[in-house]
């Protein structure tokens, strides 16, 4: 096995690719009870094109597609649904899907092997009927309208509609009411067929194990299938504008929510800068409008802000962009004492005590992740998919200088890449 390791905070990853094309990750924690195991395939909402690999036919899906699937596969022929008897075992048990992966998961102190035997069985027999079928657009549909009730989703939906114009970042991973009435036992299994191939998935487990007798008993289970080849995906060419600056609604909210986004258009470089870049950006975001910061002090204390922020950069191959979201009686105020910081920064550069203070913060969280197995193990399939080494994150942290995090804050906070997002409250004229 390939041997990653982080010296500093002294944690190894053993990786092993299998004949059948799949990557095993096992981050081996001694001293911890619990166990964890999350398998992936790198299949998300924004995979609606593609040609399959042996026939190189090119297919559309209806957005949605990779959600509902997700939905499905716990579905079995006798009846039994795979999540109840994983939760029977006392297992806390999930699935979930984001724009470029599906993961299945449990965590566990006890029965794991067990819990081993479900998961394993579930993910690699799936069980598709016209019946099994309609009945879940009827709950997925259920569950769109209930998220187009949720004014943090819509907020969220509604910055990616202002960055992105045909991206398919800004679809909604559970599709639509209609896009979902569109989708088929005979979609489902080519889907199925396509992304659940074991050369595009990734399994880590996370825990007190041997990494060499884990990783039998995982080969043990694992239903013979040959390694198929690219799957190649198609995607809308790469657009530099933003959509659009300004999107607002109206919901029923005690106090307006706001997001602030940064529409990142670098060309994607190399998998150790993006690492890089990503360090860089969590720090300017902490000393623009952090918890330390002057901004948020002022705009707290003065009752503006409701609380700190979330601070987010998401990026893959297909997108990249920050996003700034919380709750403030005015903000348009909290937008512009942002941008005003950013000049400020971008014209008198970033303070040594500042920047190296926010940097051990950084610093400090990034340590903190490895105290729960769930955390190491979704971050490894996560970033597995990105093609990134995790462990990056500790070992290229020294290499940060404030002069290269300051040409960042230049190169992507861009006043014409930026958009705003409100909610606002429907009582408040």
């Amino acid at each position: 096995m390939e041997i990653l390791e982080s010296k500093k905070i002294q944690e190894k990853a053993y990786i092993e690719t299998l004949k059948n094309g799949m990557k095993v990750i096992i981050v081996p924690k001694p001293n911890l009870d619990k166990k964890y195991i999350i398998w992936g395939t790198h299949f998300g909402s924004i995979d609606n094109r593609f040609i399959m690999p042996k026939t190189n036919e090119e297919v559309f899906i209806p957005d949605g597609v990779a959600h509902f699937l997700e939905h499905k596969m716990f579905e079995q022929p006798n009846g039994t649904n795979s999540l109840d008897t994983l939760m029977a075992l006392g297992l806390d048990a999930n699935a979930y899907t984001t724009n470029d992966h599906t993961a299945y998961l449990f965590e566990c102190t006890d029965n794991f092997y067990e819990g081993l035997d479900e998961l394993m069985d579930y993910v690699q027999h799936p069980y598709f009927t016209d019946q099994n079928v309609e009945k879940e657009k009827g709950i997925i549909a259920q569950e769109i309208k209930m998220y187009d009730d949720e004014p943090s989703w819509r907020l969220y939906m509604n910055i990616m509609d202002c960055l992105y114009k045909d991206n398919p970042i800004k679809i909604d991973i559970a599709g639509s009411v209609k896009s979902i009435s569109q989708i088929t036992p005979d979609v489902l299994y080519k889907c199925y067929n396509t992304f659940y191939n074991p050369s595009n998935m990734v399994m880590v487990v996370c825990g007190n194990f041997v990494p060499e007798e884990i990783l039998e008993e995982i080969k043990k289970r694992l239903v013979e299938k040959e390694e198929q080849g690219e799957i190649k995906r198609i995607y809308p060419p790469e657009e530099k504008e933003i959509n659009k600056q300004y999107k607002e609604v109206e919901m029923e909210v005690s106090l307006p929510m706001f997001a602030i986004g940064f529409k990142d258009t670098e060309e994607k470089t190399d998998k150790k800068e993006l690492v890089n870049k990503h360090i860089a950006i969590e720090i300017l975001l902490n000393m623009i409008i952090g918890k330390s910061s002057d901004v948020f002090k002022n705009l707290y204390e003065n009752g503006t802000l409701l609380g700190q922020p979330d601070l987010d950069y998401e990026f893959s191959d297909e997108y990249a962009h920050i996003v700034i979201s919380g709750q403030s009686k005015d903000p348009e105020q909290v937008k512009e004492k942002i941008v005003s910081e950013i000049e400020r920064l971008k014209q008198e550069g970033l303070t040594g005590e500042h920047f190296n203070r926010i940097k051990r913060k950084i610093y400090g969280d990034y340590v903190a992740e490895y105290n729960s197995v769930g955390n190491i193990a979704r971050m490894f399939l996560a970033d597995t998919f990105k093609g990134i080494n995790s462990f990056d994150y500790i070992e290229n942290y020294d290499s940060i200088t404030k002069e290269y995090t300051k040409n960042i804050l230049d190169r992507v906070l861009k006043k014409e890449n930026m958009a705003m997002s409100v909610v606002k409250c429907k009582n408040l004229k």
